[in-house]
């Protein structure tokens, strides 16, 4: 018989008007009572969800994350429960056996046994700092993907300037395509005095590649980019300062992330939000590396290993990481991150 961790506990079944909570009560002889009720999301019948709970003495609650729906009923339920949010596919019931009742008590009896393995949810200032900077990721995607429009434009007016500087959106290329936009068909123009640094080298190249033509369409669609991505620069700068600010309660953190090779401010404070200060969350460092999906799980069956694939975990600390990584192996300052990667390579 498996051992019961929690006599009194409560499975919640999430949706997106209402929840169904079911209070699994074990006495001495092991035998438990169930007490079913629906509440639904508004806040004044969550907050009832939360007396009901507390009437019957259930400190203890286990609820599946379903999509966004799980926050609200987290965050009224967060002061007065030990809550245990779990991932579906470790409280998923029999297939044809399925209402929202009988979800909750499965959730309860999962859960009564210790059987559902918890999700990490790190405290209420590092959840709003993730808010703030999964965001700004957002709006980075959004950018690049104006970035590639206009660069599309610029292909399909046969400008080759992609082909000829390592920058298109760099300080001389930006200043040569906003003067085409300027004066349609003008390919013969001086544009030496535009050029930056080590762009001087290549002026015969850059005149071949800028003999396209952009029609009034494209100009308008390139003209159209621009304006969005220097919009998408002020949300993204507006949302690093806030972030700043929701991070000063960790600046002894972040200075021992900033003295990682190739990790800047920012990549400390996307790290930071997404694992939090605590560390003891995690049992090692090993444990860390599978959560963020950096690492594949084990598939072993009759003695023999099977190949795996890292998770989809960590879709927002895993590209941060990767990043960082390539930036340390490229700095000759840390000659000792290369000879790793060749050697593991």
């Amino acid at each position: 018989m498996l051992k019961i961790v929690y006599p009194i506990c409560c499975g919640i079944d999430v949706h997106k008007t209402f929840v169904v909570a079911t209070i699994a009560a074990t006495d001495k002889k092991n035998i438990t009572t169930y007490k079913t009720q629906r509440f639904s999301t508004f806040t004044k019948d969550l907050k009832s969800l939360a007396q009901w709970l507390l009437d019957h003495q259930c400190l203890h609650v286990c609820m599946e994350s379903t999509g966004k729906y799980w926050i609200p009923v987290y965050n009224i339920l967060e002061p007065s429960c030990r809550i245990t949010l779990a991932h579906p596919k470790y409280v998923k019931a029999i297939r044809g056996k399925k209402t929202d009742k009988k979800d909750s008590i499965w959730i309860a009896d999962l859960f009564k046994h210790d059987l559902v393995p918890g999700s990490f949810i790190p405290e209420k200032q590092i959840r709003d700092l993730r808010e703030i900077l999964r965001y700004r990721y957002k709006l980075v995607c959004f950018a690049a993907s104006e970035k590639n429009r206009m660069q599309n434009s610029l292909t399909v007016s046969n400008i080759q300037l992609a082909s000829v500087v390592s920058d298109t959106f760099g300080k001389s290329a930006q200043a040569i395509i906003a003067h085409l936009l300027a004066n349609p068909g003008d390919t013969a123009f001086d544009f030496r005095p535009l050029l930056h640094g080590s762009m001087r080298k290549n002026e015969e190249q850059i005149a071949l590649a800028i003999e396209g033509t952009i029609s009034p369409v494209q100009a308008s669609k390139i003209q159209t980019c621009q304006q969005h991505v220097n919009q998408l620069s002020q949300y993204i700068a507006h949302l690093e300062s806030l972030a700043d600010s929701l991070a000063a309660p960790f600046a002894s953190q972040l200075l021992i992330l900033e003295s990682v090779p190739g990790i800047s401010h920012v990549s400390a404070l996307v790290v930071l939000s997404e694992i939090g200060s605590d560390m003891s969350q995690f049992k090692s460092a090993k444990h860390l590396c599978s959560w963020a999906g950096l690492a594949p799980s084990n598939d072993q069956s009759a003695g023999k290993k099977k190949s795996t694939k890292i998770s989809r975990a960590g879709v927002y600390i895993k590209p941060v990481l990767v990043q960082c990584a390539l930036a340390a192996i490229s700095d000759k300052s840390f000659p000792h991150y290369r000879q790793r990667y060749e050697a593991l390579k």
